[in-house]
């Protein structure tokens, strides 16, 4: 099986490494009279407006981001508003800009370069104000568009081997991602890009779900074409990422799958001119799962997957949490509605141990999702610690578990950091640099090739979740790119033999802006 051919996944990660070479030889120029379209558009195809005006939650940010909603044990059936809520949260348009030109329109979650490449679907039985359907999510008018009328559940749970999770939800959302939207910028790159922003963007749909009140959970074990298929995506261009099963039906029995003919609705095209990386498509093909017992053996071995703690051999110091009385009661839409990618740091600013704990603590308790066991983790966390006030200047490993840091090197690294994020002043002037790394071999030993979606896409929605966290406490974070092999060179021996996989900066806007 293809998936189990993990030199693909390996030919896909280090050619697409950055290196201090591989950037000054690139000669990759923005083509801005080509610049791809943000939405996804259906020019002639049946609108359903979503309301604007929904109840909001009232639920407090911190306790949002940290929650899990268990199944519930009757019903629990969001309607038109809940999915509207979540919808909006997720990938809604919340600020708007004009600039010489044009304007820029900036979504619910962060994204790498702003080009927005991450689509959402919808696919439900009959619900409190909406018919059973396949749908498209429109930010642009907070609209459904109408793909197919009838309730094709079935089709997702004939997909995902009958996931209990799945099989049981009254709603669904699929996410997928749009190639040449992220590449036209990142080129090859992009399928990294596929699991943070997907990530990123679903660290806020867990949230909102959790405080709607709705079980939520991540599917990644999927048969590929037919969830393709069922949203009649031009799969060489867009391709499915996963599937997210909202809310909790009793319903002892799952409904039939469906025939799926080819829709054919036209739509705008994304460029002019697009260009194709065979690098990315040839990695999504590896990583594809082919038949629904493949889908649910790999779920079963994943998950079989027992990732040891790291041992300590420095000072360890403890998380200091805020307490709950301190804590800001800042809702999760009042959150999300105002965070952004922070451009520029205050050099000279501190946060609190408090707040970096905090921050650590509410985004590393475990994410709902069929691939993992729950409070398993496959991204290890590492931290520069630049201006933490209680905790001395140094590089630190998290020990999610005993939930402490241990120290690994005493000192400032300001300089290593600014090297380290591709030679950019953010992580330099950034309080505190997390970065995640993971064990690639023992990943893909277990996962396949699509281990490497698995942990991408954890790596987006932990960095999400740290984001939110940011936020509500009033600092600013922005995801960043790096030079592969020297952050894992600079994070050894501790790091040795794992893989640099994302990178989070925080610290306190100098100036207030958003990508």
């Amino acid at each position: 099986m293809k998936n189990g051919d993990i030199a693909a996944a390996w030919a896909y990660h280090d050619g697409t490494k950055h290196s201090y070479q591989s950037i000054r030889s690139n000669r990759h120029v923005l083509d801005w009279a080509n610049q791809p379209l943000a939405f996804k558009v259906y020019p002639d195809i049946e609108r359903i407006a979503l309301p604007r005006d929904v109840p909001q939650t009232g639920v407090a940010a911190l306790a949002a981001i940290s929650a899990t909603v268990g199944a519930a044990n009757g019903d629990a059936i969001p309607d038109l508003p809940d999915l509207a809520r979540i919808l909006f949260f997720s990938a809604g348009i919340t600020k708007q800009r004009k600039y010489t030109g044009g304007e820029i329109y900036f979504r619910a979650a962060a994204c790498t370069g702003a080009l927005y490449e991450i689509e959402l679907y919808v696919v439900t039985g009959e619900l409190k104000g909406l018919d059973a359907g396949v749908y498209h999510f429109n930010p642009t008018d907070m609209s459904l568009e109408v793909l197919r009328k009838g309730d094709f559940r079935g089709n997702l749970a004939q997909a995902t081997a009958t996931e209990p999770a799945v099989a049981h939800a009254p709603a669904m959302i699929v996410c997928s991602g749009t190639y040449w939207r992220n590449a036209w910028k990142y080129q090859a790159r992009t399928y990294r890009h596929f699991g943070w922003d997907n990530g990123t963007l679903l660290a806020n749909t867990l949230a909102i779900s959790a405080a709607s009140g709705l079980p939520a959970e991540i599917s990644l074990g999927f048969v590929d074409a037919e969830v393709n298929r069922l949203l009649d995506l031009d799969a060489p261009r867009e391709v499915s990422l996963c599937v997210v099963p909202v809310g909790k039906t009793s319903e002892s029995s799952v409904p039939e799958a469906r025939d799926v003919p080819p829709l054919g609705f036209a739509t705008i095209p994304v460029s002019e001119r697009e260009v194709e990386y065979p690098a990315m498509l040839e990695m999504h093909v590896a990583s594809s799962l082919i038949s629904a017992e493949e889908a649910a053996q790999w779920r079963q071995r994943g998950r079989k997957l027992v990732l040891s703690s790291s041992s300590s051999a420095g000072e360890e110091v403890p998380l200091q949490t805020l307490p709950e009385d301190k804590q800001p009661a800042d809702t999760i839409e009042e959150v999300i509605s105002r965070r952004g990618s922070t451009r520029t740091f205050d050099a000279a600013a501190s946060i609190t141990l408090a707040q970096l704990s905090t921050i650590l603590d509410r985004s590393t308790r475990g994410l709902p999702a069929d691939f993992l066991e729950p409070g398993a983790q496959l991204n290890d966390v590492y931290l520069i610690a630049h201006s933490v006030e209680g905790l001395a200047p140094g590089v630190y490993f998290f020990h999610r578990e005993r939930k402490t840091l241990e120290l690994l090197k005493a000192g400032k690294f300001r300089a290593e950091a600014y090297r380290l994020g591709l030679e950019q002043q953010l992580p330099a002037d950034a309080c505190v640099d997390v970065f995640f790394l993971a064990d690639l071999n023992r990943l893909l030993e277990a996962y396949g090739n699509r281990g490497y979606r698995a942990v991408q896409l954890e790596a987006g929605a932990i960095g999400g979740k740290m984001y939110l966290a940011a936020y509500a406490l009033r600092l600013g974070a922005s995801g960043l790119t790096f030079f592969d092999d020297e952050v894992v060179q600079f994070f050894s021996p501790h790091a040795k033999e794992k893989s640099a996989i994302f990178l989070l900066a925080i610290g306190k806007p100098l100036k207030r802006k958003v990508d």
